[in-house]
This record gives C-alpha cells, sequence and structure tokens, in this order.
C-alpha cells in the first residue's frame, strides 16, 4: 500500500503527489543580514532524527505548501497543516 498523506485541502493523497522542500523551523536571515547568516542559512542543515517539521508542497494536487510532521526514522507522518495558516518556521525553499 502506498504511503498516504492528508492534505487539509484534498484529503489522503499518495506521497507521490507531493514535494519535500525542507526544514520548517529554519527561521530565514533579514535580507540585510551578513554573509556568514546567509551561508549558514542555505549550507548548513541539520539531519534530524525522529519527529520533524518539513515543508511540503503538493504540487500534483492543490498546490498549497503545507507543513508536515514525520517522523525521519518510521516515516509515519504525525500532523500536516497549512504552512499559509501556520506561524512555525521561515518562508518554503
Amino acid at each position: 500500500m502506498a504511503s498516504l498523506i492528508s492534505c487539509p485541502h484534498c484529503g489522503a493523497r499518495p506521497k507521490e503527489e507531493f514535494s519535500i522542500r525542507g526544514d520548517a523551523s529554519l527561521a530565514r536571515p533579514a535580507p540585510d543580514a551578513g554573509a556568514d547568516a546567509w551561508f549558514d542559512y542555505v549550507y548548513l542543515r541539520d539531519n534530524p532524527k525522529g519527529r520533524h517539521s518539513e515543508f511540503w508542497h503538493h504540487s500534483s494536487g492543490c498546490r498549497r505548501w503545507l507543513i508536515v510532521e514525520r517522523d525521519t526514522v518510521t516515516h509515519a507522518v504525525h500532523s500536516v497543516r497549512d504552512a499559509a495558516l501556520s506561524k512555525l518556521g521561515g518562508e518554503p525553499a
């Protein structure tokens, strides 16, 4: 059976309809931040083990940005919410 993600707009859909875009907890630096801050934001990322929030794009569905909380070990999805309605993290990459 295919892995399903419950889109808040489209319902349960196969994960192949989505594109993952990375960590949803990163705060984007200010536009006038120094080169070191931008280097860290773009290139230095953690590789978490366990529960983690990520930006996903429902590219073959409603085309909305979502925040998916999933376990990086088991791939179990714990929650899905619309990124536009959330106050977590920065902007989708």
